[in-house]
């Protein structure tokens, strides 16, 4: 076999570039929820056999994160037995799907266009089909970067991972904007403790179709991002593990030259003598980090905010809040940017930690504009600097630690344990973020949850901070193979 003796940059960076693809997917299924829950709330406002209240909207907006608790719970199985690129391709395949159902829930069984109680199970079963995509390739995406790059450029392309999520995110806000064009949200009044109604005002164009060409224009980038997926190659720690040397060897070497290949090889077939080994043979430190880390990112609530940013800024009283939403993503996108070009020189901890910071002055600068009467610009940036915070570091940087910190032979049931405990605080965050944002208390209304929720976060933040300055180990310029001595050495010195 002719194996190439100098590595290809270009070769990298195309098939970390399809793989990012699963990451701009991950975000445009999660966020493309922010334009179209208004609408939908609105369609199923009209059922006449059950009362769709804010608690059955909140669980609806969520559902695909159900989804995603399943992926992700099941990437590890998947990763083993069927290889990273497979079941990325099978992620593909769920994301079309998803999005096809979504946009036209009726198909084959109900009338289109009559909300009801069965309706409303079809529609949140298509969104949770897309959620076990998101929860594979949220899982996988970033293993296979991690798999496939070399040591001192693993967490620059792991984090353009972050960055495609977040450029779905952008990208999607752009197609709300420009699907709902000159129509506009429906207005839901107020009719009780939790029930409401649609205004007869309201435009019955977003409430019958907006929201369905918004789902619906995800099976363009789900159809591409299958087909291409087909074409690159399987991870090479994978074919390693799987006795695939020669495979694994061509790969190595297309991406460092022959001869760093064969130096890479060696060392991950030291690493794997065994396939496989019992999740805690490195101790319970390591599995409970990389759980932690999972929990924290969602914990400190930024899912609240990206899926219901146009709501957000509603209350603020800060012009056309879809206009609001456009900008916070540009933001967003920027400061992911910072994440990629310094993670491999300012090391993963100080980003986690300024981050942490930046969001905990970001949520309280929100929690005290509801104390007292600000302008509304005030809030608007400390929304923005909470947001611009995540973005530079536990956004991106989680996924790099995830994708990273576990040794080869326990990484894919590792990695899915840490990305469902993800999800699952990710569904718990945001399926609670409207109840706890509606509280009243205090003599304050509406304002004392609003003051709550963003206090709630902020006081994560500070306690995310701690957890990494004291726990989290520094990976910055080690191979995935240095981590297994790093996680062995420190359980021998814990027993």
């Amino acid at each position: 076999m002719n194996y190439p003796q100098k590595g290809s940059k270009v070769y990298l960076f195309s098939i970390v570039l399809v793989a990012v693809l699963g990451g701009l997917l991950f975000g445009y299924d999660t966020a493309v929820i922010s334009g179209a829950e208004k609408g939908l709330q609105a369609f199923f406002l009209g059922a006449k056999d059950f009362v769709y209240t804010d608690t059955i909207h909140g669980i609806t907006s969520s559902s695909a994160l159900l989804g995603c608790i399943i992926g992700a719970a099941l990437s590890g199985f998947f990763a083993s037995c069927f290889g990273r690129k497979k079941s990325l391709a099978i992620a593909g395949v769920f994301f079309f799907l998803s999005a096809l159902g979504s946009y036209y829930p009726e198909f084959m069984f109900y009338d289109y266009g009559h909300p009801s109680w069965s309706l409303l199970i079809a529609f949140n079963f298509y969104r949770i089909l897309g959620g076990i995509g998101v929860g594979l390739a949220s899982a996988i995406c970033p293993m296979y970067i991690a798999e496939v790059a070399p040591s001192n450029l693993r967490g620059t392309l792991v984090s353009w991972n972050q960055f495609a999520i977040i450029f779905g995110q952008l990208v999607v806000y752009f197609v709300n904007f420009l699907i709902l064009g000159e129509h506009t949200q429906p207005v839901i009044e107020k009719i009780g403790e939790t029930l409401y109604q649609v205004s007869s005002e309201s435009d019955i164009w977003t409430i019958e179709k907006g929201w369905r060409y918004m789902f619906g224009s995800e099976a363009v980038v789900a159809g591409l991002f299958t087909i291409l997926v087909c074409l690159v190659p399987e991870s090479p720690r994978y074919l390693a593990l799987t006795d695939r040397d020669e495979k694994a060897l061509m790969v190595l070497s297309r991406i460092n030259g022959y001869e760093k290949a064969k130096e890479i090889l060696a060392q991950i077939k030291s690493t794997v003598e065994v396939k496989s080994e019992r999740l805690f043979s490195f101790g319970v430190m390591v599995i409970f980090v990389g759980v932690m880390l999972s929990v924290f990112q969602q914990a400190v609530g930024i899912n609240a905010v990206l899926y219901y940013a146009p709501r957000i800024f509603e209350s603020m009283n800060m012009g056309n809040p879809m206009v609001q939403t456009i900008i916070m993503g540009i933001v967003n996108i920027t400061f992911t940017l910072v994440a990629v070009f310094s993670v491999e020189k300012l090391g993963r901890k100080p980003l986690l930690i300024w981050g942490s910071i930046g969001m905990a002055i970001g949520a309280f600068g929100v929690c005290l504009s509801n104390l007292i009467d600000v302008a509304p610009i005030v809030p608007v940036v400390s929304i923005m600097i909470y947001s611009a915070s995540f973005m530079f570091s536990w956004g991106p940087i989680c996924w790099v630690l995830i994708a990273e910190i576990f040794p080869n032979t326990i990484r894919s049931q590792a990695v899915a344990i840490a990305v469902a405990f993800q999800w699952i605080f990710n569904f718990i965050v945001s399926s609670t973020f409207v109840p706890m944002y509606n509280m009243h208390g205090l003599g304050m209304g509406d304002k004392f949850g609003h003051m709550f929720v963003y206090a709630l976060y902020g006081i994560i933040c500070v306690i995310a901070a701690w957890f990494v300055a004291a726990l989290v180990p520094e990976t910055k310029g080690k191979t995935l193979e240095d981590m297994t001595n790093l996680w062995r050495n420190r359980d021998k010195k814990n027993k």
